[in-house]
């Protein structure tokens, strides 16, 4: 166990934030593609293990698709096609998919894996988009911008929240008018992930550390957002052994939200006192969208 004086918590949701260089390709949820202007290029489409991609042509097709027997799903339809990949696909993972036209030609792509990311459906066309495409991608698009607008007013909401709670960080009248404090300080340990079940998929985590004061416990987290879409957090909960959920929930991000490729530092604190010391934890986070990470045996300090 390791005691550190009060202000480090602190001092650590200061600290400047390392840059994660993104690790996988930006992955569209509908991808289109003109035969006529890639010229016969392979096109990367995203793929994950449960997750269903679907391929769409404006003509009819036979498709031959390289180690299609791993595959968890395959529908053959005369001018569609759509595969949920295998299990155990691993990220980074390549494999080839062909579509062959009823006049011999034909055209490749390559199904790249991912973990958590996927092209929902892939629109091909051999000669040029017709005009109620484009008038669907305009509408699909239209509503795009209406739901940033109404995730940025969200997170704007949340952020003046943000400030009027945290106020001043650094200052820790707060900490000692509220009792929480004894002689000894703050207890922390940091917890090491490979003893931990991560959920892999849109989130992950890099490192984290456990705190405990006389009344209250803190999780801080480095979060990874791996998605294409931007992350914040809306929700979070703590769960001991016995499957009782912590009260007094309350999250912390340093920022409005956390951009695609980027970590970011979340703190989750919750009521828990001594009752729980050297006890392990579940930790839950979840995002505006669909996005959320789970974590399990967190021990306290």
């Amino acid at each position: 166990m390791l005691t550190v004086l009060p202000s480090l918590l602190f001092l650590a949701v200061l600290q400047s934030v390392p840059v994660v260089q993104p690790t996988a390709a930006a992955c569209q949820d509908v991808q289109r593609i003109e035969l006529s202007l890639v010229r016969g290029a392979s096109q990367e489409i995203c793929v994950s293990p449960g997750l269903l991609t679907g391929f769409v042509f404006d003509s009819r097709v036979t498709v031959d698709l390289e180690q299609e027997l791993r595959f968890a799903e395959v529908i053959r339809g005369t001018t569609s096609f759509s595969v949920m990949p295998p299990g155990d696909g691993l990220a980074g993972e390549r494999l080839r998919l062909t579509a062959h036209f009823s006049d011999g030609a034909s055209v490749t792509f390559v199904l790249v894996f991912h973990s958590g990311l996927a092209t929902r459906q892939v629109e091909v066309y051999r000669d040029k988009r017709t005009r109620e495409s484009f008038q669907h991608e305009v509408t699909q698009a239209e509503a795009r911008i209406q739901q940033l607008k109404r995730t940025t007013e969200l997170l704007q909401h949340q952020l003046e929240q943000l400030r009027a709670e945290c106020g001043d960080p650094r200052g820790l009248r707060r900490l000692i008018a509220s009792s929480a404090l004894d002689k000894g300080g703050l207890q922390a340990m940091a917890f090491s992930l490979k003893l931990i079940d991560q959920v892999k998929g849109a989130l992950s985590l890099s490192h984290g550390v456990a705190y405990r004061s006389i009344n209250r416990v803190a999780l801080e987290v480095w979060v990874t957002n791996s998605s294409t879409e931007p992350w914040t957090i809306s929700a979070a909960s703590l769960v001991d052994a016995k499957g009782n959920s912590l009260k007094g929930i309350q999250f912390w991000q340093d920022s409005a939200f956390i951009p695609p490729g980027i970590t970011r530092l979340v703190v989750v604190e919750a009521d828990g006192g001594p009752e729980l010391a050297r006890r392990e934890v579940t930790l839950s986070l979840q995002g505006a969208g669909a996005h959320g990470i789970t974590l399990s045996k967190v021990a306290l300090p």
